[in-house]
């Protein structure tokens, strides 16, 4: 299965922004699990998912349509930073994102909502069945209409 946003040819691509190996093969082994086939890219850190969304340094270009999965604590650009970064942008600032954290602090999950995510998750929750993120992911995508 492949998500496409309605009347889009192009597969919804998956910008995965996390620094830890182990978390990123869990989301990746929970998508194949299920079948999907979009495109997940990764970036270990805010400054390399920032070069991906604006084609810069020796990054190629993400092309639209597609979401992110940022995790709060990466290194050299935090994830608040790079959502921040992103709602300054006004090529990126509609980008649909959801926080995939460790972080059950009350400031972080009011920072990323003042920064309009469209979900905070947290890791040890999905961790639980990581398949509930996948379905989050899959209904969002099967039912919102992308720009």
């Amino acid at each position: 299965m492949t998500w496409r946003a309605t009347g889009a040819p192009n597969p919804i691509r998956i910008l995965l922004v996390e620094d830890d190996d182990g978390d990123a093969k869990a989301v990746e082994r929970t998508f194949l699990k299920a079948d999907v086939a979009n495109p997940i890219l990764r970036a270990r850190d805010g400054i390399e998912a920032m070069q991906i969304l604006k084609g810069t340094g020796e990054q190629p270009r993400l092309d639209p349509p597609y979401l992110l999965l940022v995790d709060l604590n990466l290194p050299r650009m935090n994830g608040i930073q790079l959502v921040t970064a992103i709602r300054e942008d006004p090529d990126l600032h509609g980008t649909i994102i959801f926080m995939l954290t460790t972080s059950n602090r009350a400031e972080d999950k009011r920072s990323a909502y003042s920064l309009n995510v469209t979900g905070y998750i947290l890791k040890e929750r999905a961790g639980e069945d990581f398949l509930k993120l996948f379905l989050l992911v899959d209904s969002y995508c099967r039912i919102v209409e992308m720009p």
